[in-house]
């Protein structure tokens, strides 16, 4: 109660404080009598966001499909989608190949799934489970799919497109049929279908309002003290030198808005050697070759030598096309449009980078892939 009124009184002293100074900046005498209708606001003290600005940030698909716009995809169309954007990681049928775990698998969600809205495998600890069987809100699979896929394009699918991979997925765990199409009216039945959608553990304060579990009451229940306290701890965390480059700048995978941008978290030494790179790649063409892989994050998939990763190194890729000028048109269009067959059975999915970067790499590769 005693921290209660400390807090009133200083929110009237800072109403009080802002009113005055509105009421000077607005040609009122410092003796005068002010009002909060007395006060006129500067125009430069802010401004209303802008539709642009508020769907940046608004960009969340909530457990009540609040934020998923209207937008329809069927199986089919999710089918065909899925082939060309999502199978190279993930496997023809959602069941994995050499880079990712399964989404699906094998998993098929039995009449008892569906009525209880808990997966019975899950019982068995030592068993491990795919993704569907532990999912407990569609909303998460939309959010995520729009958001962050495919790994190499983000945020370029359409709601239609996420719409119809999330049936696709839905119908491989046998959740809806073949000729399924999925809408904004439907989505919410789909829902009620989903084979462990009780499976969430409520028993927490994080859902506040909620009639199972405790209700929302917090983890704490802490009491502010107002006697002897202690000096305000100063709260930061730092990343020691050996682990900065372990994953990556996170200064260039955050967003560039918000509070949250990314730390640099580069090593010094790992930013004088890119420092270096550049000023070699402006006068090297085949330095300007590999700094244009690594920002286009071939490197992920393909290894500078001829040792396979994902797919094969680019000094096999050049023991192959080596010298063969007439391949320079044909190698830069599979690589914008992606394929599959002539390395193996995981296919490339598409790239996007201009035609002329692309024609860029396919003749580094014919040259030899120098570095």
């Amino acid at each position: 109660m005693f921290n209660s009124r400390i807090r009133k009184a200083a929110l009237a002293t800072v109403l009080a404080g802002a009113f005055a100074g509105g009421a000077f900046a607005a040609g009122v005498p410092a003796n005068a009598r002010v009002t909060a209708k007395d006060v006129r606001l500067d125009a430069t003290l802010g401004r209303a966001a802008t539709a642009d600005e508020v769907k940046a940030w608004n960009i969340d698909v909530r457990p009540d499909f609040q934020g998923l716009p209207p937008g329809q995809g069927s199986v089919a169309t999710g089918t065909k989608v899925w082939e060309a954007k999502c199978a190279a990681c993930h496997g023809d049928f959602a069941d994995s190949n050499s880079v990712f775990p399964p989404i699906v698998g094998a998993y098929q969600a039995t009449k008892e799934d569906i009525k209880t809205g808990r997966v019975a495998k899950l019982r068995d600890i030592n068993d491990g489970a795919t993704t569907i069987e532990k999912l407990s809100t569609l909303s998460t699979l939309f959010d995520y799919i729009h958001r962050a896929m495919p790994w190499n394009a983000p945020d370029s699918l359409s709601w239609d497109e996420t719409y119809a991979l999330v049936a696709y997925l839905m119908n491989l765990a046998n959740v809806v049929p073949s000729n399924f199409v999925l809408t904004r009216d439907n989505v919410q039945q789909v829902q009620d279908m989903l084979p462990n959608r009780n499976g969430m553990i409520w028993n927490h304060g994080m859902w506040p309002g909620k009639e199972i579990g405790n209700g929302g009451i917090p983890d704490t229940h802490n009491t502010e003290c107002m006697k002897n306290c202690a000096p305000t701890p100063k709260i930061t965390s730092f990343i020691p030198e050996y682990a900065l480059n372990n994953n990556g700048n996170l200064a260039d995978q955050y967003r560039q808005w918000g509070p949250i941008r990314g730390m640099v978290t580069e090593s010094k030494a790992e930013q004088e050697k890119q420092a270096k790179e550049k000023a070699a790649a402006a006068s090297n063409p085949n330095a300007k070759v590999v700094a244009l892989l690594k920002d286009k994050a071939c490197l992920a998939c393909h290894s500078l030598g001829d040792n396979k990763l994902v797919g094969p190194g680019y000094k096999e890729i050049a023991g192959k096309y080596g010298g063969k000028n007439d391949m320079v048109g044909e190698l830069a269009t599979r690589i914008i449009k992606g394929g599959s067959g002539t390395w193996g059975s995981i296919p490339m999915p598409p790239q996007t980078l201009s035609e002329a970067d692309a024609k860029m790499i396919a003749q580094w590769i014919v040259d030899g892939a120098k570095q």
